[in-house]
């Protein structure tokens, strides 16, 4: 399991460190379960092995979210909630979630209808 830790201790860091991989890797698993190479089971498991690495970071409750923070958590959580047809073959659906992953990729504008909350 990695480590989130920086040498400086400050917490945001850390949890920045976790987010920036993180959405890479969300956005990298969606678009590939869209082009038929990753299986929806693969997403899910994605998502369980986020869950338990997430629990290996070190955060004050207090700590405020970034939006790319925000828009991750939106959308790990939109893509478990959702059954694999829905995230395959539903436009509205795929439109939401392709604005999240511009925005996490760094092509697009925060979306502001995202509600993404830690576990």
């Amino acid at each position: 399991m990695k480590n989130y830790k920086d040498i400086t201790g400050n917490g945001a860091v850390k949890v920045n460190n976790f987010i920036n991989e993180k959405s890479q890797q969300l956005c990298y698993y969606l678009r590939g379960y869209w082009g038929s190479l990753i299986a929806y089971t693969e997403l899910e498991l994605f998502f369980w092995d986020v869950l338990e690495e997430w629990s290996q970071v070190d955060y004050d409750l207090g700590q405020p979210y970034s939006n790319q923070e925000r828009v991750f958590w939106h959308l790990l959580h939109q893509i478990h909630s959702w059954d694999a047809q829905t995230l395959m073959y539903d436009d509205n659906a795929i439109t939401g979630l392709q604005q999240c992953i511009r925005y996490l990729e760094g092509t697009g504008r925060c979306p502001i209808d995202c509600v993404g909350i830690r576990p």
